[in-house]
């Protein structure tokens, strides 16, 4: 996610003048398996996470100004998997307040909080405009336990994946042009990621995940904060904090 300048706020609530990202890495891969990975990486300095875990969710619990921890990035006990990626602003695709647009974030949320189903959130994307919140730039990638897939990107449009495995980061994949201006000099996760998962078959586990996701792990102000990777097979979300791949957590679905 960009906080726009006019307004930012830090961990305490506090105005800010910086511009701050959270840079990510997310992928989907259908295998004998549906294993999806996820590397979250924010700047500390702005902005409040927490891992939390409940009886049908996992996610990680982003403190905004009104007070919440909300589940923009996280896993629901019937496989659901949301997750919001930092985006260039795309001016189409910029905030309103009308009865026919919803945020990019109040799907991902509802799709985390298992509010509405992978058909619903397909059904919203066809028949309305999905804008940017009112001070967050991101777009989404939404999943399910049997591997579907909906990439959506505010302004340019969504697609329903398919293939071995769907990847995405802090570019558009439906418009790369769009955000060809706007590549960080040596960002190539998407094509590090890409290579590596181009490597697999049929078989890919819970460790080839971690191996993808620690290879494209970032350090430094947005350092990778935390990283899981959900097995639809197992209904258990593995995960590591701060780049302590050696050091996995095991949340199971009960």
């Amino acid at each position: 996610m960009e906080k726009r300048s006019h307004r930012q706020y830090d961990k305490n609530n506090k105005y800010i003048t910086r511009k701050e990202k959270i840079m990510c890495t997310r992928f989907v891969y259908r295998g004998d398996d549906t294993i999806t990975g996820f590397n979250f990486e924010i700047d500390l300095a702005v902005w409040d996470h927490k891992i939390i875990t409940e009886k049908d969710r996992f996610y990680i619990g982003i403190l905004r100004p009104d007070g919440v921890r909300h589940s923009y990035h996280g896993v629901n006990r019937n496989g659901n998997v949301g997750t919001l990626l930092y985006v260039h602003e795309n001016p189409e695709g910029a905030y309103q307040d009308f009865k026919g647009c919803m945020t990019i974030a109040d799907l991902t949320e509802q799709f985390v909080q298992a509010e509405i189903s992978f058909d619903d959130a397909l059904q919203i994307v066809q028949e309305r405009k999905i804008v940017y919140a009112l001070d967050a730039t991101m777009q989404a990638m939404l999943s399910d336990r049997q591997g579907r897939t909906l990439i959506v990107e505010p302004g340019i449009g969504w697609r329903e994946d398919h293939g071995r495995y769907s990847l995405i980061t802090n570019y558009s994949v439906l418009a790369p042009e769009s955000t060809m201006p706007f590549l960080v000099p040596g960002d190539d996760r998407y094509e590090r990621a890409a290579q590596l998962l181009n490597t697999y078959g049929k078989q890919f586990t819970v460790t080839d995940a971690f191996s993808v996701l620690q290879a494209v792990r970032q350090e430094g102000i947005w350092a990778t904060r935390v990283s899981f990777v959900f097995s639809a097979k197992e209904h258990t979300v593995y995960y590591v904090e701060n780049n302590h791949f050696s050091q996995i957590e095991r949340y199971e679905f009960s």
